[in-house]
């Protein structure tokens, strides 16, 4: 049984590839009325990915805020409600929990093929191949 697409879960790093994705994701939300969110996962290793602990590094999180200003303002050029998530963790994990919340509601995840860490020479970056992996949520990869 397809479900309609709601929600729309654009993982955000500041590579050119995301931003391919959230054209894409863009491009879906006009067709479907789907809102879009932002997500940017901020690399905090093991048991320290707990932002209430304060180990988020704030220089990261001022440059994150700044790549969904961006998508923020692409999207209000193109009439869609966007709205942003920064988590902490793993990005690759980061992103299928969040996605797979049920209290979240995505119904699609729409990613680059590599972000900021992927080498040139392969189709999926390690994220991306996680997130397809892994996910229960579909997932849309834009090359």
């Amino acid at each position: 049984m397809n479900k309609p697409i709601k929600k729309i879960l654009v993982p955000l790093d500041g590579s050119r590839n995301s931003y391919r994705g959230l054209d894409q994701a863009i491009n879906l939300a006009k067709l479907s009325g789907a809102k879009i969110v932002g997500a940017h996962v901020s690399y905090v290793p093991g048991n320290f990915a707990n932002p209430r602990l304060g180990f988020i590094n704030q220089a990261l999180v001022r440059e994150a805020k700044r790549h969904m200003n961006t998508a923020k303002k692409r999207c209000s050029e193109n009439n869609v409600e966007f709205s942003t998530k920064l988590l902490a963790g793993t990005p690759s994990n980061g992103i299928v929990k969040f996605a797979q919340n049920a209290t979240n509601k995505i119904n699609l995840i729409v990613m680059g093929s590599r972000g900021l860490t992927g080498a040139k020479e392969t189709f999926l970056g390690s994220v991306s191949n996680h997130v397809v992996h892994k996910s229960k949520v579909p997932v849309l990869v834009v090359k």
